[in-house]
This record gives structure tokens, C-alpha cells and sequence, in this order.
């Protein structure tokens, strides 16, 4: 997608397959359209107080209540409760609490358990036991109600990894939209996203790529350098947004940057050259002592050759979920300050509403600088891969 976007952008190729473009497109829209529709129209969306009192949904006010004989007694509020429950995983995606009733998407469980494959949603597990067809829902993990010493495979469709489909999604109709705008009209003044996106990927190409990987060598990186940056940016701003299809901690999950790095590792060892395993085994310009008799320098570069994606992995999930964090924090603040005195938690808040709209606006520059901090590092270890012998 980003190739043929990206081959567009140069004025000698401007071939017009627009069928082909739209066919894609149609087949992408209808898949992730069908998927949203069957979560969103399936039994248990929307459940009443008695179905949800036991459920694992996010919450940012204390509005579960338990019911004794006509007595109410308010749950204390448990601040490291709620922000955890929105910065890790979750099986359903909780939308809003109206009242007692918790408005959420059940999401599809998976499990494969004793060669058997079990299929059904989230929503199974609302009951008061938490347990469905022998399985149990606790803290966020499934595992068999009776210990059995065999092991529960869980491929569920999870929030983030529903939030990733809906990201590439989104993705795909634009970038897809934009490169059928370029081969309808490919002389003509770019106009609406196309104004928007241009500038932007031309900046990847001659500052990140050109200058990091070489004139040469560039090209072949591009769909890759293009699709991570645009990957992590806009994930990290549907993390910032509030409300649905937003507020998913894709990028604060350090399973999704261990990917991201782990391509880049991938791609920066299959495009080394010769110079770059040798520069690795015989570092040129170290002490031959550092290198015989125990070979030092060389254990130093192949160690360094996996600490580079890590150091990408945990900065980017980091940075991410330490936003997310310090957000929820300022959040919390209301309700404690709250349940002790509600004049203190009505001043408290001003000022933890002013913290968090400056948080947010300071999210939403990191998420930029994020995404070019991971696609410039990436570029490099594609260049320092591929140098020529005379470049060093």
C-alpha cells in the first residue's frame, strides 16, 4: 500500500489501476464493517446493574454499588484499581456507565484447551461465578475452572487488539483513498488529506530515509519507515481520545512495541552486508587485547545488536503508558479528595482538570515525537546495516 502510494509521489510513474485499488478497498470495508456490526448488534452490549456487577469493565468514577437489604453501601474508591483496568488488556470494551447499567462491547473469546477449540464472547462470563463452559475470567486472564495441569491457549480478540484492526482499518482507507486520488489524477494539486499526508511522507523520505540509509538503498525501506510512523502516530493519538473508537492503549502495550522492534531487528539483520558482520566480529580500530584472547568487543556488538530494538520496545511503551498513567492519576485525585470532603474534591478538581488537559496536549506532542524518534531509529540501523566499505 505505502509502496504504491509512495511510487506515485514520483513524477516518472503514474500508472492508472484504480479497479484493482478500489476492489481492495471494497474487500477491507466490508470485512472490518462486518466484524464491528456482529460485536456491536451481539446479545449482552448493553447489560443492566445485576448482569455487570461482577464484570471486569473500566470505571473512572466509583458507581458500583452493592445491595444488602435495602441498605446501600458504597464501594471505597480504589485509585490503582481503575488505572490499571485502563492501561492493561481487557476481554470487552467498556464504552460508558449510565447509572448502574455498563454500556460495553463483548469481545470474542478464543481458547484452545485439551486439543478443543472454545468459541463464544466475553459477555459469557457475567455472571456471578465469572466462569463459562469450565472457564474462569479472573484479573484479566482465563484459565480453567478445574486445575488440570493442561494449558489454556487464549487467541481472543482482546481491546487492543480490537483497537488494532479499527487502526488499520482506518490505515488502509486512508492511505488507499489517497494513492486511488493519485493514479485518477496524477498531475493535478493535491487537495484534502492528500495536502495533509504529502508533506509529511516527503519528510520521511529526504530527512529520515535519505539522509540516514543513502540515495542508493533508500527506496526499499520506504513502505516499511512510512507504515511503522504512521502506525505508531495514529494509535498514539486514538489513545489520547476519550471516547469509542478511541482510548485503547495500543502503543502502551509492550506486546505491540515488542513487534514493532522485533521487525526492525528482523529487517536490519537480513540487510546487512558484509562490512556490517565484519565491522561486528572485527570492530576496526579497537585493541587487538580487547579481541584476543577473549573476544570482547565482538560479544559487546552482537549484545548490542539485540539491546538496540529492545531500547526502541520499552521507550516507545514507556513513554505511551506513562502518559496514560499520570492522566488517570490527576483523575483519581478528584474522588479521594472527593470522598473525604466534597468542597476539597470540587477545588481539587480545577486544578487536576487543568493538569489534564495540559497532559493531553503534551500527549499528543510526544505521540509525534514518538513515531519519528522509532522511524529515525529504525532508518539508522537500516544505514549503519547496508554501508559500503569506502562510506566507513
Amino acid at each position: 500500500m505505502f509502496r504504491e502510494l509512495f511510487v506515485n509521489l514520483q513524477p516518472e510513474n503514474q500508472h492508472v489501476t484504480a479497479a484493482m485499488v478500489r476492489t481492495q478497498h471494497f474487500r477491507f470495508f466490508t470485512f472490518i464493517l462486518f466484524l464491528f456490526l456482529a460485536l456491536i448488534v451481539s446479545p449482552g452490549s448493553v447489560a443492566n446493574a445485576s448482569e455487570k456487577s461482577h464484570a471486569l469493565t473500566e470505571s473512572l468514577t466509583d458507581t458500583t454499588f452493592q445491595y444488602d437489604e435495602d441498605l446501600i453501601v458504597e464501594q471505597e474508591f480504589d485509585a490503582g484499581k481503575m488505572i490499571m483496568e485502563h492501561v492493561v488488556d481487557n476481554h470487552e470494551w467498556h464504552i460508558a456507565t449510565l447509572g448502574h447499567a455498563h454500556i460495553t462491547i463483548p469481545l470474542p473469546v478464543i481458547l484452545l484447551y485439551d486439543g478443543e477449540i472454545y468459541a463464544f464472547l466475553s459477555s459469557k462470563f457475567h455472571n456471578p461465578t465469572h466462569a463459562y463452559k469450565g472457564f474462569v475470567l479472573e484479573h484479566g486472564k482465563i484459565h480453567a475452572e478445574v486445575v488440570s495441569g493442561k494449558t489454556v491457549f487464549d487467541f481472543s480478540i482482546t481491546k487492543t487488539v480490537f483497537a488494532l484492526l479499527i487502526s488499520c482499518f482506518l490505515l488502509l482507507w486512508i492511505f488507499i483513498s489517497v494513492a486511488n486520488r493519485y493514479k485518477r489524477n496524477p498531475k493535478s494539486a493535491p487537495k484534502g488529506m492528500q495536502s495533509l499526508l504529502e508533506p509529511v511522507i516527503i519528510f520521511i523520505r529526504d530527512d529520515i530515509a535519505k539522509s540516514s540509509i543513502g540515495e542508493k538503498k533508500y527506496e526499499k525501506f520506504m513502505p516499511f519507515l512510512l507504515t511503522i510512523f504512521f502506525f505508531i502516530l495514529l494509535n498514539n493519538l486514538l489513545g489520547i481520545i476519550p471516547i469509542f473508537p478511541g482510548g485503547a492503549n495500543v502503543t502502551g502495550n509492550i506486546a505491540i512495541t515488542m513487534v514493532l522492534a522485533v521487525f526492525t531487528l528482523v529487517l536490519t539483520t537480513i540487510s546487512g552486508n558484509k562490512h556490517y558482520w565484519v565491522d561486528i566480529i572485527n570492530t576496526p580500530g579497537v585493541p587487538w587485547w580487547l579481541k584476543l584472547p577473549v573476544p570482547l568487543m565482538p560479544v559487546v556488538e552482537i549484545i548490542g545488536i539485540i539491546t538496540k530494538p529492545f531500547v526502541l520496545m520499552v521507550r516507545l511503551f514507556a513513554n505511551m503508558a506513562a502518559g496514560h498513567i499520570i492522566v488517570l492519576g490527576f483523575v483519581s485525585l478528584i474522588f479521594i479528595f472527593g470522598s473525604i470532603n466534597v468542597a476539597l474534591g470540587l477545588g481539587v478538581s480545577i486544578v487536576s482538570v487543568a493538569f489534564i488537559v495540559f497532559m493531553d496536549l503534551l500527549e499528543i506532542l510526544v505521540a509525534f515525537i514518538q513515531a519519528y524518534v522509532f522511524t529515525l531509529l529504525s532508518a539508522l540501523y537500516f544505514g549503519l546495516a547496508t554501508i559500503e566499505t569506502e562510506h566507513h
